[in-house]
This record gives structure tokens, C-alpha cells and sequence, in this order.
């Protein structure tokens, strides 16, 4: 437990009463579907660019990322470097096509509902397959916003661990429930600032002496946290173990949640403002984390102090260099990292079930003012199943986000990318590789050994690569309607 304080709880109360105060703003001005789910497609490049790397990064950037530099070292340069790189070819290959397409068929609101209009899917197999894939994997990938939460919660306050993840629960989903996208991409803008500003802050003032002599310093501990090709024990890193940390880069292109900015901005030119502003702010986030990590363990070692979680080692530094009123304040960037992405996959989950399976599948002439409360009923029941996921206290932040991470990446990355640039695609394509590609990672999850070691991603993404390409070569060519639609997106890239 952090030693508490008034000044700690008041903070966290202030803050927390600030984005609720956002979420009664965005409230009043959403009127249907659209702005529920969507924002009405009004975010300038601000509130875009730090949305999307807001709700991207989660707990695990202030508490998971820490922790694996801390047991790391410069190693953890592997999977901060493909997040990176992902990140920018994310925002250069898929933005700009993804939001015009979205506009040409018939303003879709929702990622599966893009996928079945790129292809006129009339059977609607598109839809629901890939909201079933949402449902699935956002579950894992809330699970450990609220696991974040709820160490959060324990470490600061004490507080029984169980009582604490109901508590980051409640906190996340009050404001989701009634503001829906405006909300969270307003009160993300706002966490995206503290977070990163936090990340910054607290490992320059841990610091012992200046920046350029932690490498001297973390020498003298271990020299083995120095190199980028082998572990904190000494021990080579594998070929396997390489490729698995850099790619998760490749996870981007098939994130709901980071997608759905792109199509929420006012228009394309933004999107080249946002990409700069979302690529800095994330070398800055990444940069502060990795060093929360190594500076960590040199304190904990200099002070001679014994650390069982390394996920908790912002929180220790935070508690032992800073005034109760300066500590309340970078802990709630904690509290933010949690909420900027819990929030936006519970918005998408209830979207997937609200417009793609509800809408569809049970009652096709439901009014936008009917999905909208459909939307906020899912809210509240999607967060209900992911706290029972989360209950387990010795969950690991990054193990539940790199399982969801995973499963969006194969499932959806390839078939919109391949749906983006190949005229040739077609629905039996698109729906064997997101099929193949989200079966693959939950599969290659539970097997171990040799190569099954290599992270599910790599996998689920060449063979849905495949799949699509395959399948789409032996069945018949898309309808005229189809190509020209693509056509149509290519011409109007410049214009939207």
C-alpha cells in the first residue's frame, strides 16, 4: 500500500469528477448512432491523434511496459521499436483510405459493418463473424484495463483486490455509458497529456545523476541489461524470441478501437496533423516508459529495496520521490492510461453488439435512438463479464493485452489492408481470412515448444494472408459495383 493521504484521494476524486464532467458534455450532444459510436466524424487532429494513441497504449504502458524493461533491459527496445514503427505505418497505410471508404459505403459506423458494405455482403456473414471476433477478444483486452485498475486501486489505497477492480469498473464505465465517443475521445485527449507527461517526469526525477550516465549505472548492476540480444540473466535471445517482441507492431492495422479514429476525423487533410502529433507522442510515451523501468531497478537496487511486481514500479518510484499532492496527480495518469482504453474497447464491443449483431440479427427496424440505449445496455453487461475475467489477481497486464492484441491483429489486420488496396478481394476472401486468422491465435495460444513459442501473431497473420489471397483467386471476380466502389475511394482520397 502507498502511503495514503488526503491530498492522494482528493486528487483521484477531482479527477475522476472532471471526465465525468466531460461525460454529461458529450451526453448533450449525442443524438443517434453516429455520435454515439462514431462522434459524428467531427475530431480535429488533436483529439484524434491522442485518442487513438490513448486508447491504444492502456494500463500496460504505465504499469506492463515498465515492468518488462525493468526485467528486460535495453531488450525491451525489441517490442518498444515494432509499436513504434507500427504505429506510423498504421497512421500512413490505413487512414486516409479507411475513412473515405467508410464514407462511399453508406457511411458505415462500425468495422464489421465497413467489411460487409466494402464487399455487399448481403448474407451478413461478414458482419457477424467479425463482431463474434470483437465480442471475443475485446473481453481478454478489457479484462486487463480493469486488472490495471484494480493494482491501481490495491497498491494506493489498500484496498482488497476484488474490491479495488470493482471500484476502476465503476469508474470506467460511468462516463462510457452516457457520452459514448465524444467522451472518450475528449477525456482521451486529456489523458493522452498526462500520461505522457507523467511518463517523462517521473523517471527524470528518480534519476541518479544525469541522463547519460544511467548506462555506466545499469553496467555496474548488470551488464547483461545492456545488449539487445540477450536477457537480463545472460541468456541469448532467440531468433523466435526477436521476431515475436518486434512483431507486435503488426498488431495496428486490425485494431477496432485505434480504426475507429481514423474514420472519426473531419477529414483526410487532418489526418497527416494527426499522424505527426500521434507518431511523436508515441516515441515520447515509449521512451519514458522503458526509462520508468531501468531507473527503477536502479533505485530499487541502490536502496537496496525488494520489488514482487514488476508492473508496480511507476507506483513505487511515484510514492517515494514526490509530495502527496504532486503523487496523487501522476498516479491518476495511471487511472487515465486505464480509462482512455477500457472505455474505447467497451464503446467498440457495444457497437459490435448494438449495429452488428442486434440491429441485424433480432430487430432490423430498431430506431438510432433504440441502438444508442441498446449500446449503453452492452456497456454495462460486456464490463460486467470482463471484471469476472479479471479476478484473478495474479494476472498479468501484458499477457491478457498481448492474447487480445494478437487475435484483432490476425483476425482483422490483413483484411483490411488487403480490402484497402486489392480490387480483387472478395467476401469468400475476407471471411476465410478473418475466420483463419482469429482461430490461428487461439489455437497457437495453447500449444508451446519450438516454434509454437513465436508469438501467435506472426502466424495468424501469414495464414490469413494467404487465405484471403487463395480464396479470393479461386472464387468469382467482386461485382462490377464492388470495383467501382474501390475505384471510387481511390479518386476521393484527396476530396474527403
Amino acid at each position: 500500500m502507498i502511503e495514503n493521504s488526503f491530498a492522494i484521494t482528493a486528487t483521484f476524486l477531482l479527477y475522476l469528477a472532471m471526465m465525468l464532467g466531460i461525460g454529461v458534455w458529450a451526453y448533450r450532444r449525442t443524438l443517434n448512432s453516429s455520435d454515439y459510436f462514431l462522434g459524428g466524424r467531427q475530431l480535429g487532429p488533436w483529439p484524434t491523434a491522442l485518442s487513438a494513441g490513448a486508447s491504444d497504449m492502456s494500463g500496460w504502458l504505465l504499469l506492463g511496459l515498465p515492468g518488462y524493461a525493468y526485467a528486460a533491459g535495453i531488450g525491451s527496445l525489441w517490442l518498444a521499436g515494432g509499436l513504434l514503427i507500427g504505429t506510423w505505418l498504421n497512421w500512413l497505410i490505413c487512414a486516409k483510405r479507411l475513412r473515405t471508404y467508410s464514407i462511399i459505403t453508406d457511411n458505415s459506423l462500425t468495422l464489421p459493418e465497413y467489411l460487409s458494405r466494402r464487399f455487399n455482403d448481403n448474407s451478413k456473414v461478414i458482419q457477424t463473424v467479425s463482431a463474434c471476433f470483437i465480442l471475443l477478444f475485446f473481453l481478454f483486452y478489457t479484462s486487463s484495463g480493469l486488472v490495471a485498475g484494480g493494482k491501481l486501486f490495491e497498491t494506493v489505497f489498500g484496498l482488497d483486490y476484488t474490491l479495488a477492480l470493482i471500484i476502476g469498473t465503476v469508474c470506467v464505465v460511468s462516463y462510457t455509458l452516457f457520452g459514448g465517443f465524444l467522451a472518450v475521445s475528449w477525456t482521451d485527449l486529456v489523458q493522452g497529456l498526462l500520461m505522457s507527461a507523467a511518463l517523462l517526469v517521473v523517471p527524470l526525477a528518480a534519476l541518479d545523476g544525469s541522463l547519460t550516465d544511467l548506462p555506466q549505472q545499469l553496467e555496474a548492476i548488470n551488464p547483461e541489461l545492456l545488449t539487445l540480444f540477450a536477457d537480463a540473466k545472460g541468456e541469448p535471445m532467440t531468433l523466435i524470441g526477436i521476431v515475436s517482441l518486434a512483431a507486435w507492431g503488426l498488431g495496428y492495422f486490425g485494431q477496432p478501437h485505434i480504426l475507429a479514429r481514423f474514420k472519426a476525423s473531419r477529414s483526410n487533410k487532418d489526418l497527416v496533423t494527426a499522424r505527426r502529433i500521434a507518431v511523436v507522442w508515441t516515441a515520447l510515451s515509449m521512451f519514458g516508459a522503458l526509462l520508468v523501468g531501468l531507473v527503477g531497478l536502479l533505485y530499487v537496487t541502490n536502496n537496496g529495496l525488494t520489488v514482487e511486481d514488476s508492473e508496480k514500479i511507476f507506483m513505487l518510484l511515484v510514492n517515494a520521490m514526490f509530495h502527496p499532492v504532486v503523487a496523487g496527480i501522476l498516479l491518476a495518469a495511471i487511472l487515465a492510461a486505464i480509462m482512455s482504453t477500457a472505455d474505447s474497447q467497451l464503446l467498440v464491443s457495444s457497437s459490435a453488439w448494438a449495429e452488428d449483431i442486434y440491429k441485424q440479427h433480432i430487430n432490423p427496424e430498431a430506431s438510432s435512438e433504440k441502438i444508442v440505449w441498446i449500446g449503453r445496455v452492452s456497456v454495462i453487461a460486456l464490463s460486467i463479464i470482463a471484471l469476472i475475467l479479471a479476478l484473478n489477481p495474479e494476472s498479468s497486464v501484458l499477457g491478457l493485452v498481448s492474447y487480445a492484441w494478437a487475435g484483432f491483429g490476425a483476425a482483422f489486420g490483413p483484411a483490411i489492408i488487403l480490402s484497402l488496396y486489392w480490387p480483387r478481394m472478395n467476401r469468400f476472401g475476407a471471411i476465410a481470412g478473418i475466420v483463419l486468422g482469429g482461430v490461428t491465435v487461439v489455437v497457437w495460444k495453447q500449444l508451446s515448444g519450438g516454434i509454437f513459442d513465436l508469438y501467435e501473431i506472426v502466424p495468424g497473420i501469414i495464414l490469413a494472408t494467404i487465405a484471403i489471397v487463395a480464396v479470393s483467386l479461386m472464387t468469382a471476380a467482386p461485382d462490377k459495383s464492388v470495383v467501382q466502389k474501390f475505384l471510387q475511394m481511390e479518386t476521393q482520397i484527396d476530396e474527403l
